[in-house]
């Protein structure tokens, strides 16, 4: 499944920490629980939507509620809780693992349908919330080589797209036999 953390950051003075603190403490934390398969970072090129996007791809909805996901980082943002805003949690089914993005790449989503995606010429894959806010109830994600960028930007409204923030980070460890497609 597709674990998807969205959120902005309030105070441009301590943003920088709280970046750090999230690339390189808690996706590598995360990366660590047992049912964490891959995570990535990516902050949004995009108006109207949250600045950052996390995206992870995790066994079920039973790794997020565990005493190792609670240990290792899961709400470990104390320090800066009173800054996120905008944030939103969501699991998503459908797409086997999260597609590794590269520095060469951006990610683009979209929550209208599949059809602005495939008019760049991509090839999008269709995700299903069952689980935590369920909104939006579908997303097609896709990657796009960067050089694509203002094209779409240009063409398409409702298509977010996401620089990312980090490598892919993976486990390795096996992804269990119903996640394989």
């Amino acid at each position: 499944m597709i674990y998807t953390v969205e959120c902005s950051f309030a105070d441009p003075n301590s943003e920088a920490d709280w970046n750090d603190f999230y690339s390189l403490e808690k996706l590598p934390a995360l990366i660590s629980v047992t049912g964490f398969y891959t995570s990535q970072r990516f902050k949004s090129l995009s108006d109207g939507c949250p600045v950052y996007l996390a995206v992870h791809t995790i066994d079920g909805l039973d790794v997020l509620t565990g005493q190792e996901y609670r240990q290792k980082g899961g709400g470990n943002f104390a320090r800066w809780q009173q800054h996120i805003t905008d944030w939103h949690r969501n699991l998503y089914s459908d797409i086997g693992l999260a597609p590794a993005v590269n520095a060469d790449e951006l990610l683009a989503l979209c929550a209208s349908s599949p059809e602005p995606l495939l008019q760049m010429g991509l090839a999008p894959l269709a995700m299903r919330a069952v689980a935590l806010e369920k909104s939006p109830e579908r997303r097609w994600l896709a990657k796009l080589p960067r050089r694509n960028a203002q094209l779409v930007e240009s063409m398409t409204e409702g298509v977010h797209l996401y620089s990312p923030m980090t490598q892919q980070l993976t486990t390795s460890r096996s992804v269990s036999a119903d996640q394989e497609e």
